[in-house]
């Protein structure tokens, strides 16, 4: 076995503790943190730490684990992208018809994390989710990469796949409509804007005394808080 592998065996033995253990973290390079000197805005926060993170080479800076509350009121998370963020929060878009988006139409709370190991850095978002309207979601749609566009207009989402060649024929069939309209949009696509009522920003410290800075809504704006690592 290649150094580092665990066999089937071994890992019904410990439950992959051993290797797990042996793993190293928070391996990045911190670019230094002062919460004293952080603006009064967390948008303007992240944009620091975004463009950082861009700068430094981090693959795809812009993806995020969006965590939803499912029927049942348990948790669900998966990888988005964020298409902006402003004043009304940080924006994504989901198919209204997969399990995320019944998650967001049912119960529009949610979070956001973002995860930079180059950096040792990370981001969480909590907030409500805002339907922003057909013109944001047909603006979004029409922005994403044609294959995209293809396998959104199926509307199929997370369904059971029983034959894969059943993918092909439904792609052909999204390949046809945008043929025949190139503005089209699929009613079900929703453009959301995740409005924050807190956001936090860790970055890390191999001794565990890492720095964190919490911004909260009030009505009066934005309060900070420094938190224990």
């Amino acid at each position: 076995m290649v150094a580092g592998e665990v066999s089937a065996q071994s890992w019904r033995e410990d439950g992959g503790r051993s290797l797990l253990r042996s793993l190293p973290v928070l391996r990045g390079t911190p670019p230094g943190f002062d919460p004293d000197r952080a603006p009064g805005d967390p948008v303007d926060l992240f944009a620091e730490w975004l463009s950082a993170a861009v700068a430094a080479g981090v693959p795809e800076p812009h993806a995020m684990t969006l965590s939803t509350i499912g029927p049942d009121g348990g948790p669900s998370s998966r990888m988005l992208i964020v298409k902006a963020v402003d004043a009304a929060g940080w924006h994504f878009a989901v198919n209204a018809r997969s399990p995320k988006g019944g998650d967001l139409a049912a119960d529009p709370r949610a979070a956001l994390t973002f995860y930079w190991p180059a950096l040792v850095r990370q981001i969480r978002v909590v907030g409500t989710a805002v339907d922003e309207g057909a013109a944001a979601g047909a603006a979004d749609f029409l922005a994403r990469p044609t294959g995209s566009r293809e396998m959104a207009l199926t509307l199929r989402q997370s369904e059971p796949l029983v034959d894969p060649t059943e993918i092909d024929t439904a792609l052909a069939e999204s390949r046809r409509r945008m043929a025949a309209d190139d503005e089209l949009v699929p009613v079900e696509w929703v453009s959301y804007a995740l409005a924050p009522d807190s956001v936090e920003f860790w970055e890390g410290d191999p001794q565990r005394r890492h720095t964190r800075l919490r911004y909260r809504r009030g009505d009066d704006g934005w309060t900070r808080e420094r938190l224990w690592p």
